[in-house]
């Protein structure tokens, strides 16, 4: 038998082609995750940063100063102090529950990151049920800090799971059905449609003036998932000694924080996105034509500018919502659940039988 060997060899070639193109097509679907990944992080430090020198403008007080130029570097040397700290864990606790419960709660809200639009084309997974997967995704987190609670082995702490679960459950219906409102109004419950559909009419195609009652709702509804005052009586410390986190230290004790500025910042972003427009600019087209010139010939410049509008508007509800957690005092539990049970659920469902019947009308 005689073996051809420019066969052979080109046998050889084709299969290293071949797993090229795979080791190829595995990294660039990991650079998109990576890229949002990083920028999300980065967001998240500029989050802490802003939070601090926004509380220290608010009660006359010297911020951070020392760690990096203006304290820019001072969530960093946190994270760093964080990191290398002792990991405790307690002696008759859940071991298992214990060490998965701040792990769930970080990579919920992050899995909601991948519906959300930056640009037109900038989104890491446009779906039809874009929104519901969210509301589903994120619904997961107290569920990791009930784990956190009862993995503890402490009444404190599991008090304070058992807050956060009732809180979440309290305000995620309220939150459900003001997006469900949009989902009809806009005739889809993709995020990247949602804002196209704004996007008519400039700044007064925006749905907060379609859905003002339902903002609202949702406003204080995502304070309230993300645990911010006035809504923290999960970790209220001077009631239940920092509740579900308790026992924890160390990197763990950090992830919960994570989880709680993560939660805000796609909070912030999914505001932007239902309400105010995403990321188009909502201006008249003869005030800045120019503008609009560069856009349409250059791809890229309109993505950066897209993206800068976008995160414009996210920090402005972020700095909303910091200002709110060092103004207003905290809610009793009983007035935390009085306001969604009795007041935020009934307004939005009404919100919805409203614009229900306005789109039937309408056909």
């Amino acid at each position: 038998m005689i073996i051809d060997t420019t066969e052979i060899q080109a046998l050889n070639s084709f299969s290293r082609l071949e797993s090229l193109k795979e080791v190829y097509g595995i990294i660039w679907v990991l650079v998109p995750i990576l890229t949002l990944v990083l920028g999300i992080t980065l967001g998240v430090l500029v989050i802490v940063w802003l939070e601090r020198e926004i509380s220290a403008g608010i009660q006359q007080r010297i911020g951070p100063e020392y760690a990096g130029p203006l304290g820019i570097l001072q969530a960093l040397a946190d994270g760093t102090k964080l990191l290398f700290k002792e990991n405790i864990l307690p002696s008759r606790g859940d071991t298992y529950l214990f060490n998965m419960g701040p792990s769930i709660a970080v990579i919920s809200i992050l899995i909601s990151y991948s519906v959300i639009p930056f640009s037109y084309r900038l989104i890491l997974a446009d779906l039809s049920i874009g929104v519901f997967l969210w509301i589903a995704v994120s619904s997961l987190a107290p569920v990791g800090l009930l784990m956190s609670g009862y993995g503890s082995n402490n009444k404190y702490s599991f008090l304070g799971g058992l807050r956060a679960a009732a809180q979440s459950i309290s305000y995620e219906i309220p939150l459900t059905l003001c997006v469900l409102s949009i989902s009809l109004l806009s005739n889809s419950s993709s995020t990247v449609d949602i804002v196209e559909a704004q996007s008519k009419y400039g700044f007064w195609g925006w749905n907060l003036w379609r859905q003002p009652i339902g903002f609202i709702v949702f406003l204080i509804s995502s304070l309230a998932e993300c645990e911010r005052l006035p809504f923290d009586l999960p970790e209220a410390e001077e009631e239940l000694v920092a509740g579900y986190q308790t026992e924890y230290s160390g990197i763990k004790f950090g992830l919960f924080y994570v989880a709680s500025y993560l939660n805000l910042l796609v909070s912030s972003l999914f505001v932007t996105v239902l309400y105010f427009g995403g990321w188009n600019l909502s201006i008249p087209y003869i005030f800045v034509p120019e503008l609009f010139d560069i856009k349409k010939k250059s791809q890229v410049f309109g993505t950066i500018i897209n993206i800068f509008i976008t995160l414009a508007k996210t920090y402005l509800f972020l700095f909303i919502s910091i200002a709110t957690r060092w103004t207003l005092p905290r809610l009793r539990i009983d007035q935390l659940l009085n306001l969604g049970w009795k007041f935020l659920l009934p307004i939005s469902l009404g919100n919805l039988l409203l614009t229900t019947s306005s789109q039937l009308l309408s056909l």
